[in-house]
């Protein structure tokens, strides 16, 4: 199981990657290994030393029993110390960075998830890199219809 940020690529430019933990409840990582997670709108923010997830939307386990429960609540990521303390200081020291989710998985019986520290891009950047993806995209029909002659 591996669910995607279909946005990462396009709108930030990857400057550092880190794997965490996440802490869920048990419906919550029913509802994760059936594929209900979204990743698009989701960040990651400092608080008080602590790496928390917010904006992800994990939809409601269809057969479970959860009463008032928040879909975009702000849940815990799990990192070595090591590694927040230099995600914090990065963060400190500017250049617009921000933490990002890539991706969600599973490792073993452990769901995971991929974040990024990650640089906004701007349009112009969004533009070329669209335009390579569509000269990418022209050479490869041309090359099945030269194939097909």
């Amino acid at each position: 199981m591996r669910i995607i940020n279909r946005h990462f690529k396009r709108n930030y430019q990857e400057v550092e990657k880190y794997e965490a933990g996440i802490v869920l409840t048990g419906p919550e990582v029913k509802a994760i290994r059936a594929g209900n997670i979204l990743l698009e709108k989701a960040f990651g923010k400092l608080i008080d030393g602590q790496l928390y997830l917010m904006n992800a939307q994990i939809h409601k386990y269809q057969f479970g029993n959860q009463e008032h429960y928040d879909p975009t609540q702000k849940r815990k990521l799990l990192l070595h110390r090591k590694e927040l303390t230099r995600m914090s200081t990065k963060l400190r020291a500017g250049g617009r960075l921000t933490i990002v989710p890539i991706a969600c998985y599973t490792k073993g019986r452990h769901i995971k998830l991929s974040i990024a520290l990650a640089r906004g891009q701007g349009e112009i950047a969004k533009k070329k890199l669209e335009r390579a993806e569509d000269v990418k995209r022209k050479e490869k029909i041309e090359m099945k219809e030269f194939i097909k002659k």
